[in-house]
């Protein structure tokens, strides 16, 4: 039996790249091999250093002799198309890139400047993740996994994270719920947008915020309708003539100005959703982190039927860990399920169960007392370092978090911006997180990340940042 080359096939070996190729044309079986991989090299298909099949291989996948293709190999060695060396296999030959016609005429363009030091309160101190704890919890992760586990996943979420969700949440925030009411999503900002296709109307949010989220709500065809923020955190009694169906709210410690929700505002805002069954959303993207006092638990544990308390680990591990949870009423879950979809399609089963056994095994604890300690010390290193330099700007907000408020006077935002980009500085103002709705009087301050430059380059950054900051006005 002869294929479509006139050539007896092979039996496949079971070793080998793939490799595609088309062999078309006029001429030999050899000649249209050689075209073929002449056209895959010349139009950067196979690029240069890229090894090819062996012989037998590559044979066998194109039902062709042994011999046509080392002939074929060897002639385009002899030309210079590819390299072969004694038990290093063969090689794409390395060779110079022609530019195309346009690229040739555009115009070079600077790459963008990087900033010296990265001061955005985004992230937590990226060289910190616990690398060898995580890799020895997905090392028993993955050899104890059941083998439904690397099937089609469970939109819910694999069940051994959401057990070690619910006792982790239970003693460490004061969350009160069960495995069955945790849903799996991959951040917070995916768990708003599930929440979000939910809900209709107007959404309470506080005025200082991320644009981010209020982008989430309204491209949701929401409202969005600004609480003041002061001292105490939301003004959650202007709740009553909001006429919202939601507020979202950070609690544990608002962002980015940073004060708690006052208990007060707390137990009101759990009686507003009683009475008008409105829901809350409690985002507790830094919970674990204060540093004067115990972390204050979350609003969840007052009332678990009318608040859903959203977390990640993007700010406790690393932002690409792409996990986070929901926390949520009994009426919801299947509701949030029914908008997630019949299978999971946003979090690795993996990632799951490693992180389902470093919160088990008590690395995660460890971790986060570990780098309370890092947070802590460097939060005390910004106050002095700023009493110094510049005595007149005040950090406001409780000791809490990875990230500062530093408050300027009146008018000298932007300009203490523009001063920081020419120190290389990396960071943002309060102005834009500011509800464009909000009639709160305009606040100057920058928002200062202490968490994400490395354990090095923090002093640094901190001298960078004071020679930013406005001298003080004659009459301030």
């Amino acid at each position: 039996m002869t294929d479509s080359w006139g050539n007896s096939p092979e039996v496949p070996p079971a070793n080998g790249v793939d490799l595609h190729l088309v062999p078309q044309g006029p001429g030999g079986v050899r000649a249209r091999l050689m075209r073929a991989l002449r056209d895959a090299i010349g139009s950067g298909r196979l690029t240069p250093g890229t090894r090819l099949p062996p012989h037998r291989t590559l044979a066998a996948d194109l039902g062709i002799s042994r011999n046509t293709v080392a002939d074929a190999y060897a002639e385009l060695v002899a030309e210079g198309w590819l390299t072969a060396r004694q038990g290093s296999g063969t090689h794409v030959a390395p060779r110079p890139e022609p530019l195309e016609a346009n690229q040739a005429r555009a115009p070079l363009r600077p790459a963008p400047r990087r900033p010296v030091h990265d001061l955005m309160p985004t992230s937590p101190d990226a060289s910190a993740f616990p690398r060898t704890a995580w890799l020895a919890s997905a090392r028993r992760a993955v050899a104890a996994a059941p083998h439904d586990a690397f099937g089609v996943g469970d939109p819910r979420g694999r069940i051994e994270l959401r057990h070690a969700l619910a006792a982790y949440l239970a003693r460490s925030r004061g969350v009160r719920t069960s495995p069955e009411r945790i849903v799996v999503c991959s951040g917070f900002a995916h768990g708003l947008r599930l929440l979000c296709s939910l809900l209709d109307g107007t959404v309470a949010v506080e005025a200082y915020g991320l644009e981010f989220h209020r982008s989430i709500v309204t491209g949701a065809g929401l409202r969005t309708l600004p609480l003041t923020v002061d001292a105490r955190g939301a003004r959650t009694d202007e709740l009553t003539a909001a006429r919202a169906g939601a507020v979202l709210l950070t609690p544990a410690h608002q962002f980015p100005t940073g004060g708690p929700l006052h208990p007060e505002r707390r137990a009101a805002v759990v009686r507003w959703a009683g009475s008008t069954g409105g829901l809350v959303v409690e985002d507790d993207y830094d919970g674990e982190f204060r540093y004067d006092r115990e972390p204050v638990g979350a609003v969840q544990g007052l009332d678990p039927e009318r608040v859903v308390h959203l977390g990640s680990v993007s700010k406790s591990l690393s932002p690409a860990v792409r996990l986070g949870w929901m926390v949520l009423p009994g009426r919801l879950v299947d509701e949030v399920l029914g908008a997630k979809g019949p299978r999971e399609m946003w979090s690795g089963a993996v990632e799951q169960l490693t992180l389902a056994d470093f919160i088990a095994c008590g690395s995660y604890d460890r971790h986060l007392r570990r780098m309370r300690q890092v947070y802590r010390r460097r939060r005390g290193q910004l106050a002095p370092t700023r009493a110094r330099r510049a005595p007149h700007v005040r950090v406001s907000g409780v000791a809490a978090g990875l990230h500062a408020v530093l408050e300027l006077p009146p008018g000298t935002e932007q300009a203490a911006l523009r001063a920081a980009r020419r120190q290389g500085l990396a960071l943002d103002g309060l102005a834009s997180y500011r509800h464009p709705d909000s009639t709160m009087a305009v606040r100057d301050g920058l928002v200062v990340g202490y968490g994400t430059p490395p354990e090095h380059a923090f002093a640094g950054a901190l001298e960078a940042l004071c020679t930013a900051l406005p001298d003080a006005p004659a009459a301030y």
